[in-house]
């Protein structure tokens, strides 16, 4: 009979396991690293962008109390929240702080007539449909989505905006929900409302209403965002 002859030594058929485990396990590792770094909660939270401008929501919403809807004002009539013009800063800042170096560009941009490029921090894909009016004329906060905005020197996303993390919301709302009035108070919660706990026996009993005054049962179909 002839000799066999042998590729590779008889010793390496004990590495035969070890590889078969790594070849399993290795790639399976990678795909796991991969999909969580490309997951929103790793990219999108807490992206903060530098601005044109270091506009400053710490001081203007928070210790100067500015109502959010004086610079988005079509927050509560249309499905975004319009990015104020230049003319809006420049209410105040004609009177208020108009010799600060930090508001040349705004100078240039009110000489010129071309539009502040703010850098939008809360960028949703072209295939995503959100609506801002439907949700705060419901009694939806600005604070759900975008935190407290009123204590950011430089805002940041808060939250992940997922399609699970939207869904979560639609399936159980009531917590986010709230006398529609109240949607721009950031630092709102019912403990601190003499009137909701005279009127209500409990904070559930407070959303619930609030759920059914505004006949609410958000949708969990496709083409609700996907349109």
């Amino acid at each position: 009979m002839g000799r066999y002859h042998y590729v590779f030594p008889r010793w390496s058929n004990a590495l035969m396991p070890a590889l078969c485990v790594m070849g399993t396990v290795v790639p399976l590792y990678v795909a796991l690293v991969v999909a969580y770094g490309f997951s929103p909660q790793t990219t999108d939270v807490g992206y903060q962008p530098v601005q044109p401008v270091p506009f400053s929501h710490k001081i203007h919403a928070g210790e100067l109390g500015i109502d959010c809807r004086y610079c988005h004002n079509t927050v509560e009539y249309a499905a975004k929240a319009a990015v104020p013009p230049t003319q809006t800063c420049f209410n105040c800042h004609t009177q208020i702080h108009k010799e600060s170096d930090k508001l040349e560009p705004l100078w240039e941009s009110y000489e010129t007539g071309q539009p502040m490029q703010w850098v939008r921090v809360h960028d949703l894909p072209d295939f995503v449909y959100f609506n801002h009016a439907a949700h705060v004329t419901r009694g939806v906060s600005c604070v759900e989505c975008h935190g407290r905005i009123d204590r950011m020197e430089v805002v940041y996303q808060h939250e992940r905006l997922s399609m699970g993390w939207c869904l979560s919301c639609h399936r159980h709302p009531d917590t986010h929900l709230r006398d529609p009035k109240l949607v721009t108070d950031l630092g709102w919660s019912f403990d601190k409302q003499p009137d909701a706990l005279a009127r209500f026996g409990s904070q559930s009993e407070y959303h619930d209403f609030w759920r059914t005054h505004n006949s609410l049962n958000p949708s969990q179909d496709c083409s609700t965002c996907h349109r």
